[in-house]
């Protein structure tokens, strides 16, 4: 059950991006200037996970590497 709440968070920030993106078309004249902190928002999150999801998986592959550097050894 946990991990579909995940799931269903990890649409969030894209669904935000959208929906901004939507209103935006909408709106006339100086109006679209109300769904920039939506798409900025958004857009900041979706950068944000994928910053810290190849961090994380450079710290695992440099442990792995690590790892098997050490059994080399022995």
């Amino acid at each position: 059950m946990r991990r579909q709440v995940q799931i269903w968070l990890s649409f969030g920030a894209p669904l935000l991006v959208l929906l901004a993106l939507l209103v935006a078309q909408h709106r006339q004249g100086s109006d679209k200037v109300q769904a920039l902190p939506a798409v900025l928002v958004g857009s900041g999150l979706i950068v944000s996970s994928a910053v810290g999801r190849r961090r994380r998986r450079g710290r695992l592959l440099e442990a792995l590497s690590r790892s098997r550097a050490a059994k080399a050894e022995h």
